[in-house]
């Protein structure tokens, strides 16, 4: 596209917000017209996020007046669960501007319409020919998305019965707000499992796996989704583990997964086993699975600020705009 995408950002001081930041300063079809931070308003951005130091010039600002003008096409939505909602009943946005939301709010059906605008649940491998033609995109979560990435191909299938599912993320995960569990002292050297069998992102991968599997239910029948996450002491990353029973041989269920993902650019199903550094600071999903008799496990990995979150906001912006769908995030791993 000759001219350039324009974008607006509100709640620009959270790690998503600086994982955005970051990917589009340098994207190629894309330039940011404002960032909204009450409480940073006046502030340089890379008085914040401080790795943004000589890259722009930028300032934050708490004006709203851009929202319904021609200053902004895209608008990413940054703030905590329940904020974004908020923010859309209490200012008008011009109906021409495409909004993609990073929160919770709008990712279940049953909460995907907010007056006349109705949200495309992004997750680009499940349903990219909707997001290329969607005005609203509520971005995944993190942990559903890894999840999700691991299961999609067993639901397309049929094959999906009951999934037993450990995730371990990193610190980043929890957001900027300081807690107890937060702390380096005490997350160095620890982990726990948190939010066990009641994560929030339980409802979108049950969500996605019905829209594939009509016939799989959540029903405590034996069948449904069984979640345990675990915070892990390292900064960024997920590390997902689905266990389910299927019949079908190693090499079948290896050419299924490989078959459908090989349109996608941003997954790899890998024969040899896999680990966080190979994804951490890239859009990426690297899968790997294993077998012994009845029992399949699933491993799955992503960056849970860029696959899980800011990446695949900009994933849906391309998509969106209709260019090409890697721009921006042709990025290499961390790998020492």
């Amino acid at each position: 596209m000759s001219n350039k995408i324009k974008v607006g950002i509100i709640g620009g001081a959270g790690y998503t917000a600086g994982e955005l930041i970051r990917l589009l300063v340098n994207h190629p079809a894309a330039t940011i017209n404002f960032v909204h931070s009450k409480s940073n308003a006046g502030n340089l951005l890379s008085k914040v996020h401080d790795d943004l130091l000589g890259q722009t010039a930028i300032a934050f600002t708490d004006s709203t007046n851009f929202l319904n003008d021609s200053s902004i096409d895209v608008l990413f939505l940054c703030m905590g669960h329940g904020e974004s909602k908020a923010f859309l009943e209490t200012n008008e946005i011009s109906a021409s501007v495409k909004i993609i939301d990073l929160s919770q709010d709008f990712r279940l059906q049953a909460n995907s319409k907010l007056g006349e605008r109705q949200f495309v649940y992004g997750l680009p491998e499940l349903n990219k020919q909707e997001i290329k033609t969607a005005k609203n995109i509520a971005n995944p979560g993190c942990f559903a998305t890894g999840i999700q990435l691991g299961l999609l191909p067993m639901a397309k299938a049929g094959l999906l019965k009951d999934a037993y599912i450990t995730g371990i993320t990193g610190s980043t995960g929890a957001g900027q707000s300081l807690s107890a569990s937060t702390h380096f002292s005490w997350r160095t050297n620890n982990v726990q499992a948190y939010k066990t069998l009641t994560h929030q992102h339980m409802g979108e991968v049950f969500q996605s796996m019905h829209q594939l599997q009509k016939d799989f239910s959540a029903a405590p029948d034996g069948k449904g989704i069984n979640f345990v996450p675990w915070r892990g002491d390292f900064a960024r990353g997920i590390f997902c583990s689905a266990q389910t029973h299927c019949e079908s041989s190693l090499n079948e269920l290896i050419d299924l997964y490989q078959d459908f993902y090989k349109d996608q650019p941003f997954v790899t199903v890998s024969e040899e086993p896999i680990h966080l550094k190979q994804v951490v600071n890239t859009n990426r999903c690297n899968i790997q699975l294993e077998k012994a008799e009845s029992v399949l496990v699933v491993h799955s990995i992503i960056d849970n600020l860029l696959k899980g979150a800011s990446g695949q906001a900009v994933q849906n912006m391309n998509l969106m705009f209709g260019i090409d769908e890697e721009a921006g995030l042709k990025l290499k791993a961390s790998y020492f």
